[in-house]
């Protein structure tokens, strides 16, 4: 009879009843609640139980029960106000403030007013103490409770339930003028009211109708942007990112025609364009596109800036950021919320990005001493690139450069005219030995680039010198011409001993295809300092050096190497784990929180873009070689630092393998940027990497772990694969680089011309 009875509970569970989906979001914020604490009670995730308020979706068993048992004891505690006719106060509190919960009481019926407006104290662009970085904690990243701001009068419709305000906020707290965070996801309804997603559950009622008016409201209501990097830095511009559906609403196509795409930008003509400048509104240069920045000239210290993300009109670019776009508004909202909380509020592609982060932590300028009158100026900061450009030296420069318009043209310089530091793509045949192995096991470095930045002396804001047959010099960053084709690799120095290996497999360390130089050839310093590494004495014919110079990207590396490791963390995979723990920490870690997920993603695109972004090349049909492009007035137009960093990326993959040859006759089959392909009798990792019972493995190695330079595991192919690979491809007289294709196992028809 029991099982009857528990069957007949069941039953009654599964109808449970619930309010209205907007009672059940009044009743959550009445209680200061935010989405990710009801979540984590009722064990789902976040994005469900915003789908339960929106009437998206509806709870089932056995989480309908417990949803319904909560929403009943704040229906208790919170009892929705009896129609007046007059809206009712909003008890909304923010659980970012670090106040004293005041005991529950009945909202009391009164006059709708306005929010306060934003605390000027802490104006954007004015100076102050360095800013305290946002936490990295899951808890921090997700402040603010859900809130509403309030509607402006509507024209008469239907109706929906009374707006809300925000209770004023503690301006004492953390956040301050910024208390609903850096930005907003706006959505627009069937009724075309517009509602803002921000992090942490945050719910805005936005009462503008048009563009100009959003900008307005965003500056003067929403309270929205971020704390400065840097104590000489800005603070960051509010970010707004519009659906489609808030497209539309405001006047904007939902997707771009074809030639707007192409263009990157709505015509000038457009009738939001005329609305904005009707309004005294500027768009930059970029124009009304996917990524736009709306302003006014700075009144004072006091920046006037609004940044848009347009995401159906392709902002969100796949390769960095997957499926956000795709994303429902409070999702994107999370998504986009972390990634400016750990690394900074997005102004454009992740390579954009990445390259701002630059500025952002080392400012070019300070606020000087008082002089006499006891008035402050701005000064350069020492360590920083300055606010003007530097032209390269010759060999730095790319093709097309101003610096290289004496050269004829279609002239094609060779090794001996251009610094030519990139990145790995080697790839060798298989010996008859890796032949009888079963397995082909890719490692992949994580932040590779990230790892080679930490550390790295680059030069700052003076040009580069040219120096004719100078001593070598490891400390002075630069280019030099030096012929280090005598650097046999059969045997090198590792340590204080030298060694023996088998040169035939392993790639040079010199070249990005990894075949031996056959003379002089320009080198940044890092590449140069590897080749006294191994023992060989080197001779420079002539240099290019920078005599300022310094560790410019350190901050920006532990910025988001910080970011990337919290982020891990989250997903379940820690620094302290060990080799085989750490290999079932990652197998699905993406899965657990495929929104975190996408955030990991777009760290790593912001350490590759943003070293990338340091040599932008020309772009348009309209430029010709010789002609200044846009990004080369750009202070961080710098390819000399991407040579750097690049150089030493090169450097420590080779000092690994080269560490891991010697210590157990491994070599590597193929090479590509930050992956290297081993083969092994097992599909594991481990069974390239010689872990002791210590937990360690051979010095200056590669080494599992989640901490940028250690690697990961990238894929496991069988030879017979590697082997069809390699026949597959060889008609073009290549050997094909199964690095490529070891993730996947799959070959493209662009990689095999079909």
């Amino acid at each position: 009879m029991s099982e009857l009875f528990d069957a007949v509970d069941a039953l009654v569970a599964s109808r449970s009843p619930l309010p209205p989906p907007a009672e059940r979001r009044r009743l959550r914020q009445a209680h200061a609640l935010t989405l990710d604490e009801v979540a984590a009670a009722l064990d789902v995730r976040r994005a469900t139980v915003g789908g339960w308020e929106s009437g998206r979706t509806e709870p089932r068993p056995p989480e309908r029960e417990a949803y319904a048992r909560l929403l009943k004891q704040l229906a208790t505690l919170y009892p929705a106000p009896e129609s007046t006719g007059a809206p009712q106060e909003d008890t909304d509190t923010m659980a970012a403030q670090a106040v004293t919960p005041a005991a529950p009481a009945a909202p009391a019926a009164r006059p709708q007013t306005t929010a306060a407006a934003p605390d000027t104290a802490a104006a954007p662009g004015t100076e102050g103490p360095p800013a305290t970085p946002p936490a990295t904690a899951p808890a921090a990243v997700g402040a603010p409770a859900a809130v509403s701001l309030p509607r402006a009068e509507r024209a008469p419709g239907p109706r929906r339930p009374a707006a809300k305000r925000a209770a004023p906020a503690n301006t004492s707290a953390p956040g301050g003028a910024y208390a609903h965070g850096p930005l907003l996801v706006l959505d627009a309804d069937t009724e075309r009211n517009v509602t803002g997603y921000g992090v942490g559950g945050l719910m805005v009622d936005v009462p503008a109708k048009s563009l100009p008016a959003l900008v307005e409201w965003t500056l003067t209501e929403a309270r929205l942007g971020s704390e400065r990097l840097h104590g000489s830095g800005k603070d960051g511009d509010p970010l707004l990112v519009l659906t489609e559906a808030a497209c539309e609403r405001y006047g904007l196509p939902a997707v771009l025609s074809e030639s707007e795409r192409l263009a990157g930008r709505l015509a000038e003509g457009h009738k939001v364009i005329r609305q904005l400048e009707r309004a005294d509104w500027q768009l930059t240069k970029r124009g009304l596109g996917p990524w736009a920045r709306i302003y006014r000239p700075a009144q004072g210290s006091r920046r006037q800036c609004v940044q848009l993300c347009i995401p159906s009109w392709r902002a969100l670019d796949g390769r960095a950021w997957g499926h956000a776009a795709q994303l429902q508004p409070a999702e994107l909202a999370r998504v986009l919320g972390v990634y400016a909380a750990r690394v900074m509020t997005p102004v454009g592609s992740t390579a954009v990005t990445g390259l701002q982060l630059m500025t952002a932590l080392s400012p070019p300028t300070r606020a000087s001493e008082p002089d006499a009158d006891g008035r402050r100026h701005r000064e350069h900061r020492p360590g920083s690139l300055g606010t003007e450009p530097v032209d390269p030296a010759p060999c730095e420069a790319t093709d097309g450069h101003p610096v290289l318009a004496h050269l004829p043209r279609f002239h094609v310089r060779g090794p001996g005219e251009r610094l030519f530091e990139e990145a790995y793509d080697w790839a060798r045949d298989l010996t008859d030995a890796e032949c009888m192995q079963r397995y082909l096991v890719g490692l992949d470095v994580n932040l590779a680039f990230g790892a080679a930045a930490n550390g790295a002396v680059v030069g700052l804001a003076s040009p580069p010198v040219h120096v004719t047959r100078p001593v070598f010099d490891a400390a002075v960053p630069g280019a030099w011409l030096v012929d280090l084709s005598h650097v046999d690799l059969s045997r090198v120095k590792i340590g204080k001993q030298w060694r023996d290996l088998d040169a035939a497999l392993l790639p040079s360390p010199f070249t990005p295809t990894g075949e031996r130089p056959t003379g002089p050839a320009w080198y940044a310093t890092p590449t140069v300092v590897y080749a006294v590494e191994l023992g060989y004495d080197v001779a420079p014919l002539e240099a290019w050096v920078r005599r300022e110079s310094g560790r410019f990207l350190d901050g920006w590396y532990k910025r988001l190497r910080d970011a990337y490791v919290a982020t891990m963390a989250d997903l379940g995979v820690t620094e302290k784990l060990s080799p085989h723990q750490f290999l079932e920490a990652m197998d699905g870690y993406k899965s657990r929180d495929p929104e975190l997920g996408i955030v990991v993603d777009a760290v790593k695109m912001t350490v590759k873009g943003g070293i990338g972004k340091l040599q932008e090349k020309a772009r348009g049909g309209g430029w010709k070689p010789g002609q200044a492009w846009p990004a080369l007035a750009r202070p961080t137009w710098r390819p000399d630092i991407r040579a750097t960093v690049i150089s030493r990326a090169r450097v420590n993959m080779h000092r690994k393998m080269l560490n891991l040859a010697a210590a157990t006759g491994r070599y590597p089959v193929a090479v590509l940027s930050d992956c290297a392909v081993y083969a092994a009798d097992g599909p594991s990792p481990l069974g390239v990497l010689p872990y002791g019972a210590d937990g360690k493995t051979v010095p200056g190695s590669f080494r599992l772990g989640v901490s940028p330079g250690m690697v990961k595991h990238e894929g496991t192919q069988s030879v017979l694969w590697g082997a069809d690979i390699l026949e597959q491809l060889a008609a073009d007289g290549h050997v094909a680089n199964l690095a490529r294709y070891i993730k996947t196992g799959e070959v493209t028809a662009k990689d095999t011309g079909e």
